[in-house]
């Protein structure tokens, strides 16, 4: 795993505990020598992810359309910045130059783009883990609605071994690297 996608904040979020998150998952990163793709910008948990990796070394490569460059204050210190022209060529390139995926607390936006990339393993797409860094229980009833959806047989339980839940960086990066995909039909009626 050279590199890792991690999908989070533009908003720092209500509880501090998640932006010490960002920044220790991107010095962790650093310090494995793992690269930090992600959204581009520089506020928020994005930006502290960002900073963190950089202040200790690390590379940071940043996606982002500019349609957003203005609104998320594209980060100009990355290692590189790509401007693209739509959410959907940011969402191609970060898949392309990741190994695995990671979602950190977040909106609308980090789930859309975590729940894309989980339904590409899914469907067969990419073998690549995704992971969910579940600080301070923030993915709790998430993980609770999904598994509504595998008792009502909308998901099978497979399919949500696929992802990696921990509730620390070093927890969710040794998980993320001891993955190994279940066996599983690309999709099958349950």
């Amino acid at each position: 795993m050279n590199a890792l996608c991690v999908y989070c904040g533009s908003s720092s979020g209500a509880d501090g505990a998640y932006r010490q998150a960002a920044a220790e998952l991107g010095r962790s990163l650093a310090r494995a020598g793992r690269t930090v793709v992600y959204g581009g910008g520089n506020v928020g948990l994005m930006g502290a992810l960002a900073d963190a990796a950089l202040a200790a070394g690390g590379r940071v490569i940043g996606v982002i359309p500019c349609s957003l460059a203005d609104r998320e204050l594209g980060h100009l210190g990355l290692t590189e910045l790509h401007v693209v022209a739509t959410m959907h060529e940011r969402k191609a390139m970060m898949a392309d130059l990741a190994d695995a995926f990671v979602a950190l607390p977040g909106g609308i936006g980090t789930l859309e783009e975590f729940f894309e990339a989980w339904t590409w393993g899914q469907l067969g797409l990419h073998a690549k883990p995704c992971g969910l860094l579940n600080v301070a229980g923030y993915f709790d009833p998430l993980l609770a609605f999904l598994g509504r959806m595998v008792d009502d047989r909308f998901i099978r339980p497979g399919h949500m071994e696929m992802i990696c839940v921990a509730q620390t960086p070093a927890d969710l990066l040794a998980r993320l690297e001891s993955f190994r995909p279940p066996d599983l039909p690309k999709w099958i009626d349950p």
